[in-house]
């Protein structure tokens, strides 16, 4: 249930609490509201629609899917001039009528697809999985292309993300609640939601995903997934002790689990190091990274985005730190600049870590030159290098 407020009064109802209207499942925290609705808020016009689409929250999906479609195409509009979807070959979708996106990390004429597309793809590799009973490794890599391309191998980002994450509830959402696939479908849209940066909307669907995962008794690490789902969300909203705190558990919790040199504890620890970060908690947060670090690189590779993700935090701790050497501040930009270049060797320069990793680099050449005209007596620079040290960038 991703519909958890009163449609009138947006009281909060959280998964039982209210009524439903009888015929669409409209949610309501009385009968006042949901009277109020059907005489002044045009519920009398759109509930025979609602129901035929599914009833509320399916047709709420289908609401939101559409426009995230919309602005995703239009986000891109520039970079897809010309071109034509990979997978029906069309400009405009025959259906739809939708334009095209591309936000992976595909360059040149690589990659342009229209969500339809690519939300229709990832429909049918799941199915299959689902009917011929798959192994349950198989059947994952098969709903990561809810998320991932096919082409370049990575995650798509942002409006694109979005789209794809609400192309994913839509077709799930009408599973049973206990259903994996609804839950997971769940979990999909909350992330692609934060991806976009609606990390209000994202907090209610992660914490939804964990309240039924716990009434359900899920599995600790489906768990611990869910947790650091709901942590990052925390930081976007600057809730960054919560998030800490949640996620220091997490990391632990795959310690115990699967060893420190499973993917997921590598995940958990790049979340933890980026929690201390935001708490400016630096040489916590250096003394971690310089241990997942080369785990990171030997199990992962160097090209990795958690390896990525890694060397760029690390690198925070050392420039952002008030009580920064001369030798950090040169380790924290050559680290940048080494990594800036792989990124975008693999991700490409317009990929979101690319473009992170480069503004990281921005600020620790600016506090290793004021560092240096500081030592040498040339103040000059000092104060525009410290203009450049916004706080609160990641």
């Amino acid at each position: 249930m991703i519909l958890t407020q009163c449609a009138v009064c947006a009281t909060e109802l959280g998964l039982s609490l209210g009524k439903k209207c009888g015929r669409c499942s409209t949610r309501y925290c009385g009968p006042a509201c949901q009277v109020q609705h059907w005489k002044e808020g045009g519920h009398d016009n759109l509930c025979k629609k609602i129901k035929k689409a599914g009833g509320a929250e399916q047709y709420n999906a289908n609401t939101k899917y559409t426009e995230a479609v919309a602005v995703a195409a239009e986000a891109c509009a520039e970079d897809t001039k010309g071109q034509t979807c990979y997978i029906c070959t069309q400009a405009v979708h025959w259906k739809t009528k939708e334009g095209l996106v591309r936000g992976c990390a595909c360059r040149g004429t690589a990659g342009f697809a229209h969500v339809s597309c690519l939300a229709e793809q990832a429909k049918i590799l799941f199915a299959e999985a689902e009917e011929n009973n798959l192994h349950v490794k198989v059947k994952q890599a098969r709903w990561d292309r809810w998320g991932r391309c096919s082409l370049c191998e990575q995650d798509y980002h942002g409006v694109v993300a979005c789209a794809l994450g609400w192309a994913c509830w839509k077709t799930y959402v009408g599973r049973p609640e206990v259903h994996n696939a609804h839950i997971s479908a769940m979990g999909q849209l909350g992330n692609c939601l934060g991806a976009a940066k609606h990390h209000e909307a994202a907090l209610s669907v992660k914490e939804t995903e964990l309240s039924i995962l716990r009434r359900v008794g899920a599995r600790e690490d489906r768990m611990l997934v869910a947790q650091t789902n709901l942590a990052i969300t925390y930081q976007g909203l600057g809730r960054f002790e919560e998030a800490s705190r949640m996620i220091g558990d997490v990391y632990s919790g795959y310690l115990r689990l699967e060893g420190v040199e499973h993917e997921d504890t590598l995940r958990a620890a790049l979340n933890y190091a980026i929690s201390l970060v935001k708490l400016k908690r630096f040489e916590e947060a250096k003394a971690l990274l310089r241990k997942m670090m080369p785990v990171a690189r030997r199990v992962l590779g160097a090209s990795h985005d958690y390896t990525l993700r890694m060397r760029w935090n690390y690198a925070e701790t050392l420039y952002k730190d008030a009580g920064a050497s001369l030798a950090g501040l040169r380790e924290a930009v050559s680290t940048l600049e080494e990594t800036e270049q792989t990124a975008r060797r693999v991700l490409g320069g317009a990929h979101p870590i690319t473009g992170g990793i480069e503004k990281g680099l921005q600020k620790a050449r600016a506090a290793l030159r004021a560092h240096e005209e500081a030592a040498s007596g040339d103040v000059s620079s000092i104060c525009g290098a410290v203009e450049a040290m916004t706080p609160g960038d990641a």
